[in-house]
């Protein structure tokens, strides 16, 4: 399949991914700086343009990959979804409900296909907790908590941005587990500094509780950090996750069960590149996939909604 990239800052790192894969014949990236699409094109030997219309219009390109400021994926989503081609986009995938309806109305009328870059699903820490809480391999799921914390690195992640830029992840994944849901209670907190911000978020059903906990106001020293702790009825998962400032990553997931404690090797896998992957061999195939819109529509609903309590 043949590719084109919007975009120079992430949209590097897709490119990177994207020239491993046997299955891509032709990659092309867009971008405005001059000197990094040529740094690009020595590293990677893709092709390269600052004209977006040179893949806008490329009738052999098959899919676009929006790696754009959030603002502007539904300007670029529908215009390739009228172009003829599928769209695999960045998250968040917008930050407003118009632009939402917008591109699904697109995806709808032009008959062609908006993936979401929901990686969250393809990491092997939370690809088992949903696999074993489906099969029950502890029995229910009782109690649920997820964490995101970073120092103030990412720009503005206020409460007024923090649940679509920052919670979304956790969010992509309460709605794959429990599907269309709604908050129990929302309480945030910026600490004085209206750039960041800490937020707590449940969800309750009948038989589970679900609370996420995300902030942007964790001091320099603290490494960027995610993880989770599942409680069963006969046992309990801890994931911690910590991305030092030196480049070292630390990850355990752990077991706990009446047989005792054991340390789970998680299967060595980059989430993006699989989300990757997964989209394309959707794509390629006409296979229905765990990332399509709809799946991300119902993520940033919520997190819009949970915004609109915060402010």
């Amino acid at each position: 399949m043949n590719i084109g990239v919007l975009g120079t800052g992430f949209g590097a790192y897709h490119a990177q991914l994207w020239t491993k894969m046997d299955r891509v014949d032709k990659l092309i990236i867009y971008g405005r700086n001059e000197a990094k699409l040529q740094e690009l094109k020595q590293s990677l030997g893709v092709e390269i343009t600052t004209d977006i219309d040179d893949i806008m219009l490329d009738t052999t390109i098959d899919v676009i990959d929006i790696c754009l400021p959030s603002a502007l994926h539904r300007q670029y989503a529908v215009d390739a979804l009228k172009n003829g081609k599928h769209v695999f986009c960045e998250t968040p995938v917008c930050y407003n409900l118009e632009d939402a309806y917008a591109m699904k109305e697109a995806e709808q009328l032009y008959d062609s296909r908006i993936l979401v870059n929901q990686f969250i699903k393809f990491d092997p820490a939370y690809k088992y907790l949903y696999e074993v809480t489906n099969k029950e391999k502890y029995g229910k799921l009782l109690s649920l908590t997820l964490k995101r914390e970073t120092p103030p690195l990412w720009g503005d992640l206020g409460l007024h941005a923090i649940a679509t830029n920052l919670m979304i992840h956790e969010l992509d994944f309460v709605t794959w587990m429990l599907g269309s849901t709604e908050p129990h209670s929302v309480w945030g907190t910026d600490g004085g500094k209206s750039d960041q911000a800490l937020v707590r978020v449940t969800f309750q059903q009948s038989n589970v509780s679900v609370e996420i906990v995300v902030s942007s106001q964790m001091p320099t020293s603290y490494p960027f950090s995610v993880g989770y702790e599942a409680y069963f009825e006969r046992g309990k998962l801890v994931y911690q996750e910590s991305d030092h400032m030196n480049g070292s990553i630390e990850s355990t997931l752990i077991e706990f069960t009446p047989l005792g404690k054991q340390e789970l090797l998680s299967e060595p896998a980059n989430p993006y590149e699989k989300s990757l992957e997964h989209a394309l061999h959707c794509l390629e195939n006409g296979i229905l996939s765990e990332i399509e819109f709809d799946a991300a529509l119902q993520a940033i609903e919520l997190a819009i909604r949970i915004g609109k309590k915060l402010v």
